[in-house]
């Protein structure tokens, strides 16, 4: 019995130890081929999703078939009025559903995700219906999505819900394409615009990424989902409510590096992820956008 507790302890302080320091307040990392964690931290906690909600948008538009070439006039029921963000979509810009869909995902343009919602078969409803739809089909018992956008705090969901969102929309060939293009050009009104993706990874030195989408609003934090390879390794990695995007990128980067040393074991390493404690960062002068 004194053996077993000694060792027990010795367990216990050596994971303690190697616990990642992560700034996300939820986080969850699932290798894909096996479906084995390898990182957790509250992922059960329902949380505000923002931007991550387009994933989900995506999926209900492409599962539609509708007319990728078809024209979307964007509207002025597409501005946001809840949050106020910024966009470069003007108002009366007719684009193409697959422009708008990449402007939606690669973007994170938060009209483009509105318009898609708009025109969907049907209308908002029907576009509502099919999402609940397809949180049922999905088995995503903790998440609830009121609108396209993210914008709402009332789009929430979990770490562990959202590693299943993840799997199914990187089956979709469209969704891997635009949201690991590094940037694109549209034509809006007859002018050539160049836009970027917003996870500053894609296309990163080092960094295989198959699928991505971030988002930010007040209340959810700093947010990720990708899929990556790493050391031969295939992971699906959720950040959520980071407070800034350096500890977004930072744990992004610790995790990457995790799962490169764990190739070395012959026994993946299930890792409880610490919190961590650290100074208030200076202030970015950049200008924040909310994606």
């Amino acid at each position: 019995m004194i053996k077993k507790t000694v060792a027990a302890l010795l367990m216990s302080l050596s994971a303690a130890a190697m616990a990642l320091p992560l700034g996300s307040q939820s986080v969850l990392v699932v290798e894909d081929d096996t479906g084995k964690i390898l990182v957790e931290k509250n992922a059960n906690a329902v949380v505000p999703i923002a931007s991550l909600t387009k994933l989900m948008t995506a999926m209900v538009v492409l599962d539609a078939k509708q007319d990728m070439n078809e024209e979307i006039e964007i509207d002025q029921v597409d501005v946001d009025t809840l949050k106020h963000s910024t966009s470069r979509v003007p108002v009366g810009a007719s684009i193409s559903r697959g422009d708008v869909l990449q402007l939606a995902l690669m973007s994170s343009d938060n009209r483009a995700a509105a318009s898609l919602g708009r025109t969907y078969p049907g209308g908002t409803a029907a576009f509502k219906a099919a999402v609940n739809a397809k949180i049922r089909a999905l088995g995503l018992t903790q998440t609830v999505i009121e609108e396209p956008t993210g914008l709402s705090p009332n789009n929430k969901s979990t770490a562990a819900d959202l590693v299943k969102m993840a799997a199914a929309a990187a089956k979709y060939e469209d969704i891997r394409r635009i949201t690991t293009d590094k940037k694109d050009i549209i034509t809006i009104k007859g002018r050539q615009v160049e836009y970027h993706n917003t996870n500053r990874l894609v296309g990163a030195k080092g960094w295989d990424i198959g699928m991505s989408k971030t988002g930010y609003t007040e209340e959810a934090g700093r947010c990720l989902i990708m899929r990556i390879k790493s050391a031969g390794k295939n992971a699906t990695v959720v950040l959520l409510n980071a407070k800034a995007n350096s500890a977004r990128l930072m744990d992004a980067f610790n995790i990457r590096r995790f799962i490169s040393g764990a190739e070395e074991e012959s026994k993946p390493r299930v890792m409880r992820a610490s919190s961590r404690k650290k100074a208030p960062a200076a202030k970015n002068p950049r200008r924040r956008r909310a994606s």
